[in-house]
């Protein structure tokens, strides 16, 4: 019985083995991903941090959101998934400042799909506060407070603090997976949106499973 119960085990141990070697092999550092010289911040000192960084008008955003959404979704429980409006270029500066200045008023998610369609599926040329403003108020937001807090001191603290974070990341491109701020992860390097996010599962398991 105890030789049994003993082959048993091995065999257990075996496949668990191979499945952590096999998806090593699968995914690995400097192909699939990057693992940034020097880590950058992360929002919470506990848990895994997973970041989306994106911009509202970028198409292989707006085509990545709804995978990134059910991954979201059914990640564990000890994943904390951010997203981080890059601003890459002087003209997505503003619909990063728009994220923040609708995350202060607690309007975000209200409109977080709109602004997507808008930008992404429509491509109206929203490219400052005022144009960004006209068109929340046609979903609900009040034009005057949504200004207030676009020119406000605590959104340009915020916005310059996730810039830091995507420059320290070397984020050239979106979207960009930024996995506890060690690792990042694009479609490009991982060859699909979904082996993107397969190789953030791989990375979140690795994290998680060094943090016990």
């Amino acid at each position: 019985m105890f030789r049994t119960f003993g082959v048993a085990a091995f065999l257990a141990l075996a496949v668990m083995v191979t499945g952590t070697a096999s998806a090593e092999t699968q995914w690995q550092e400097g192909v699939h991903y990057k693992k940034l010289e020097t880590p950058v911040p992360t929002e919470s000192e506990k848990g895994i941090e997973v970041a989306e960084v994106f911009w509202y008008g970028c198409p292989h955003c707006y085509h990545f959101k709804p995978l990134a959404e059910a991954w979201e979704k059914n990640a564990p429980d000890y994943v904390n998934f951010v997203r981080i409006p890059a601003a890459l270029g002087k003209s997505w500066e503003p619909h990063a400042r728009a994220f923040y200045a609708l995350e202060a008023m607690g309007q975000r998610k209200k409109v977080h799909d709109a602004l997507f369609e808008a930008l992404a599926g429509e491509h109206k040329r929203l490219n400052d506060g005022k144009s960004l403003a006209a068109f929340l108020a046609t979903k609900g937001i009040d034009p005057d407070e949504f200004l207030k807090n676009y020119n406000s001191f605590g959104v340009n603290a915020k916005l310059q603090q996730a810039q830091a974070k995507v420059r320290g990341a070397r984020v050239t491109g979106t979207p960009t997976m930024l996995v506890n701020g060690k690792y990042t992860v694009t479609a490009t390097m991982a060859g699909s949106f979904e082996n993107m996010l397969k190789v953030v599962d791989f990375l979140v398991a690795k994290e998680h499973a060094q943090s016990q």
